[in-house]
């Protein structure tokens, strides 16, 4: 087996044994959003902001089993102020149809050597996925 399958199946462990149960013990659920290039099931507290890993990404680094990364979704093909567009905050993702999502990308480490800080890197996740929420949310009313 070689290091990218190797680093997809230990991240896959992680995020399905420690990420996904955490999250949806902090009133995450199952997204019904689908990802335009990641295949598996997204989280999300908001129809807003959805949730998913990106196990393949960087999969082939030596240090793959260290890290991975989260994109976080905002599902509306709608323009978005200056201020909330750039790589601090969301950048476009094209869709099917010639539609454009918006969305935000984090690497998250949550081991570094043989040491795992997997509750700080939960905490960094729910952390970004309230702030970039926040930013969002005055746009809810004009999205119904």
């Amino acid at each position: 087996m070689n290091i990218s399958d190797t680093n997809k199946i230990f991240r896959k462990s992680i995020l399905k044994g420690f990420f996904e149960p955490q999250l949806l013990n902090l009133d995450f659920k199952k997204s019904s959003v689908k990802h335009p290039s990641i295949n598996d099931d997204g989280l999300m507290q908001s129809d807003l902001l959805h949730v998913f890993f990106d196990m393949d990404t960087g999969s082939d680094y030596p240090d793959g089993d260290e890290w991975f990364m989260v994109d976080m979704i905002f599902p509306y093909d709608v323009k978005l102020s200056d201020e909330l567009i750039g790589p601090d905050f969301f950048t476009t993702l094209s869709v099917d149809s010639g539609k454009i999502f918006w969305h935000h990308r984090e690497l998250v480490r949550f081991k570094y050597g043989k040491s795992k800080k997997l509750l700080d890197a939960l905490n960094f996740i729910e952390l970004k996925y309230q702030q970039l929420y926040d930013l969002l949310k005055p746009l809810q009313k004009d999205l119904n």
